[in-house]
């Protein structure tokens, strides 16, 4: 039999009813509706119809699952992840690691910078040197010459002012021009070789005036008459004015040939020995 129902509440009314025992609806409001059909079970193996409750089919004996009545569909609940997404910077201790890292980088570049600056021999570097009131050694003679018979040849230079620790030196060869005789070492008298002699002197500027009107003086250096010799003199502290002589005056007829290498050197901090390494190994490098 059809179930009427109430329009406003959706009760079930008995039959006969004229208002909802509910909500008080006029029952000319209802909905009729059509019994709900009852759920038949089957055998899911050989399709026979099922007692409501049978744990087994009676036909072919198979097993009978069946849901509970009040049985509710699980939960599903999505997995949710508990950590918080980490913010879009870094921490305090990775940005001090970092700066850390930098200022040790910078500081090594500097040191190198200040390496090559100190010893290479680039004009770059020479320039910084010089700025900061280093001076480089300054060449005086590197090439062969010739001092005619009853006569001299000088080189004349200057040191700035304040110098201090500069010293001239040297090596020198000088022979005849019929002959050569060239040797090595400190100055030595070469005996019957006088014809190869020569002089080699290092004066003042006052000096190389009273020396050239014959009178005695104070030199800085003084070789005798030799034909070859190595020297180091220490020059005066401060400003003046000094002459490098070869002298051939004495030779009546024989003019001589001489090679020298002559240079001023201003000595610094560094061992020369160091200075000579870091030389090979900036222009091994190419500066």
């Amino acid at each position: 039999m059809p179930a009427v129902l109430c329009r406003k509440c959706g009760k079930d009314l008995p039959d006969g009813s004229q208002f909802c025992f509910k909500c008080g609806e006029p029952v000319g409001s209802t909905v009729t509706v059509s019994e709900i059909p009852t759920a038949v079970l089957g055998c899911a193996g050989c399709g026979a119809q099922l007692a409501e409750g049978a744990q087994f089919c009676s036909r072919c004996g198979k097993s009978v699952s069946v849901p509970p009545r009040n049985a509710k569909p699980a939960d599903f609940t999505l997995p949710i992840d508990p950590t918080p997404p980490a913010p879009d910077r870094r921490s305090p201790a990775s940005s001090c690691r970092k700066r850390r890292v930098i200022s040790w980088v910078l500081a090594i570049l500097f040191l190198v910078a200040l390496f090559w600056a100190a010893t290479s021999d680039n004009f770059l570097a020479q320039g910084l040197q010089e700025s900061a009131g280093w001076k480089h050694d300054q060449g005086l003679v590197d090439r062969p010459f010739s001092v005619s018979p009853h006569n001299l040849r000088y080189y004349k230079f200057a040191l700035p002012q304040g110098s201090v620790h500069v010293s001239i030196v040297g090596e020198f060869t000088a022979s005849s021009d019929s002959g050569s005789a060239r040797g090595q070492g400190s100055a030595q008298p070469s005996g019957s070789q006088s014809d190869n002699n020569i002089e080699v002197y290092v004066m003042s500027e006052p000096a190389f005036i009273a020396w050239q009107n014959g009178y005695a003086t104070s030199n800085v250096y003084e070789s005798g008459r030799v034909s070859h010799g190595s020297f180091q003199a220490d020059m005066p502290s401060g400003a003046g004015i000094y002459y490098l002589i070869f002298n051939n005056k004495f030779a009546p007829n024989t003019a001589k040939q001489v090679t020298a290498d002559v240079l001023l050197h201003y000595k610094n901090w560094l061992p020369e020995s160091f200075r000579r390494m870091s030389e090979r190994f900036w222009n091994w490098i190419g500066l």
